[in-house]
């Protein structure tokens, strides 16, 4: 056995010669899960319960994304998005339609003179 420690040589480019560089090519960005839109939809456009759907697809699809499955999380990402889609418009449809229900027969039940 040797005690003594081994050398080691480190080859540099003397100055003024081209350095070439590799730049590591960070991973990919984890899909989107949608949580916030989804309980924006259930708190407020939760209609035929849409918004709870989204919600739980949500939740889902951060939990697959905490255990690195992303392929997993991206398809539930997908089917959370579709349905936040869907809640939004519903409930967006749901409240125009309730207030311009409300502005038509608000003037029949009006105190006439």
């Amino acid at each position: 056995m040797q005690s003594h420690p081994q050398h080691t040589s480190i080859n540099m480019p003397s100055y003024g010669q081209d350095v070439t560089t590799t730049i590591p090519i960070s991973p990919q960005p984890p899909p989107k899960d949608f949580v916030l839109w989804s309980l924006f939809n259930f708190v407020l456009c939760n209609a035929f319960c849409l918004g709870l759907c989204a919600l739980s697809y949500s939740i889902k699809s951060r939990d697959r994304i905490i255990a690195k499955d992303f392929v997993g999380a991206s398809s539930y990402g997908r089917t959370a998005k579709i349905f936040n889609i869907f809640a939004f418009c519903v409930g967006l449809l749901v409240t125009i339609l309730s207030i311009v229900l409300v502005f038509l027969y608000l003037p029949l039940y009006t105190v006439r003179p």
